[in-house]
């Protein structure tokens, strides 16, 4: 994708589309996704929220939801302590 792509104004009447139920939108021009497709298709992550990607175990993510309402601060305090008790080399 050029740059040229990313800069072009949509022409799509969002307030409309989202106006719309599901049933009332017209999907018929759209190809069904296939497992060929998915064995194709890449994984693009805009590069600003690239550095918040990690996999969690969700049973992990529910414990620290349950324990703190800041439970992402938790798990990174969490990650830090680890850094500094195993790894003093590290200056964070």
């Amino acid at each position: 994708m050029s740059d040229e792509d990313l800069s072009n104004t949509s022409r799509t009447n969002w307030e409309a589309l989202e106006a719309m139920t599901d049933d009332e939108i017209d999907y018929s021009d759209i190809p069904p996704l296939t497992e060929e497709f998915f064995e194709k298709a890449t994984l693009r992550i805009p590069a600003n929220l690239a550095h918040r990607l990690v996999q969690i175990d969700p049973e992990v993510l529910r414990w620290f939801k349950a324990h703190s309402t800041e439970y992402q601060a938790s798990i990174n305090w969490v990650l830090r302590r680890y850094i500094e008790t195993n790894d003093g080399s590290m200056s964070l």
